[in-house]
Order: structure tokens, then C-alpha cells, then sequence
């Protein structure tokens, strides 16, 4: 999801700021933008994706490992613990979406036990309709600070990748819609139904 015009410009707030570790401010310099910590992460990302990805296609990370709560957490690490200090630890304050903090570990790990149950013991959900329910229901949970959107997408690629057998493997097109979106996951929220998100997010193949 690109940046929005004019984000470029904008400083990071100081609340944030103190988030930042020591060794990355003194590398960006003052006053710290953005956009600069926005092309970080991205540099990031691909990093952890050039990595994951091989290691998805050769079978060494499986559903079963992909679906624990440690393997989200370390996720979350992987992707941030280079540059915030919230990395990896789940969020203590209550937000707008999400669940209460306090029940923040437990529902990760129980929903995404249920999901892994549901795939191995029955056949209703194609390997598009896991990834995006395992998606929904990470971004329902909302388990971090900060970072759950860039998390749980790259969550529900690995597994749709590692539910794949055919020749040609595919991931999700994340350059989408925002509005239908956001009333596709609040839809979810409500009958924990994936088909309508997965049917909307298109798919594209592998590069």
C-alpha cells in the first residue's frame, strides 16, 4: 500500500520518536521523516520476504509452524526489531479495533489453532479462503502496537503459499480498494467468514 500524498513530508511525532532505536535516529539524522522510516521498512520487508519465501517453496515452514502465535510474534520481530523497540511484544493499551489487550495472546493462539484445525479436518475453505481468514482474524486481534497491517499481510502470504501444491504458486495482490476493504473485515468480524474478503482480494502469481 503506497504512501499517501504529502506523508514524505511529515516529521515523526515525538511520541513515536522515543519508539525509535537509538542507533536509527542517529543514522537518519534530525528531524526524522516519514518517509524515511517508511522506505526502511520496506527494505525490511523484502529482506524477510526473500527469505521466508524459499524457505515456504522447499517445505521447511509449514502450516503448522505458520499458525502458532510464537511464529506471528517473530514475525512481527523480524520485521520491525531492526528499527522500533515495540517489536515483536504484544500491545499493553486498548485501541479502537482489536480485542482487549489482556486477551491479546490467548485469542492468537486459540484462533489460529482453530483455523488450523478447520484446514486439516475439513474441505470447505479453498487455500485463497485460508490465507485470508487467517488475515481477518490476525487484524481482529490487532496483537501489536503498530506494524499489525504490514504483519498480517505477509502472514496470510506465507500461507497461502505453503497451502499451494500446484506448479505455479500465487500470492495476494494487496493493491486494492481501501473502503470495500475495511467493510469486508468488518464483515468478517461478524460471521468469521472468509469468502467475500478472499473473493475480493485479487491473487497475482508468484515473482
Amino acid at each position: 500500500m503506497p504512501l499517501t500524498p504529502g506523508y514524505g513530508e511529515t516529521p515523526v511525532p515525538d511520541d513515536e520518536l522515543v519508539c525509535l532505536l537509538p542507533g536509527i535516529r542517529d543514522a537518519l539524522g534530525e528531524p526524522v521523516g516519514k518517509a524515511a522510516i517508511y522506505d526502511l521498512e520496506q527494505a525490511v520487508y523484502a529482506a524477510v520476504v526473500e527469505r521466508l519465501v524459499p524457505e515456504i517453496i522447499e517445505g521447511d515452514l509449514t502450516l503448522g509452524v505458520l499458525l502458532s502465535d510464537n511464529f506471528v510474534r517473530d514475525l512481527h520481530r523480524q520485521l520491525y526489531g531492526d528499527i522500533w523497540t515495540w517489536a515483536g511484544r504484544y500491545r499493553k493499551h486498548e485501541v479502537t479495533i482489536g480485542v482487549a489487550p489482556e486477551q491479546v495472546a490467548v485469542e492468537l493462539r486459540s484462533s489460529l489453532q482453530a483455523i488450523l484445525h478447520r484446514w486439516e479436518h475439513t474441505d470447505d475453505w479453498t487455500t485463497r479462503q485460508l490465507g485470508m481468514a487467517v488475515h481477518a482474524e490476525t487484524v481482529r486481534i490487532h496483537p501489536f502496537t503498530d506494524g499489525n497491517g504490514r504483519t498480517t499481510r505477509l502472514l496470510a502470504d506465507l500461507v497461502f503459499l505453503a497451502s499451494q501444491d500446484g506448479e505455479t504458486l500465487e500470492t495476494y495482490d494487496w493493491n486494492l480498494d481501501k473502503p470495500t476493504y475495511i467493510e469486508l473485515l468488518r464483515r468478517y468480524d461478524g460471521n468469521r467468514d472468509p469468502r467475500d474478503l478472499a473473493a475480493f482480494v485479487a491473487v497475482q502469481p508468484l515473482d
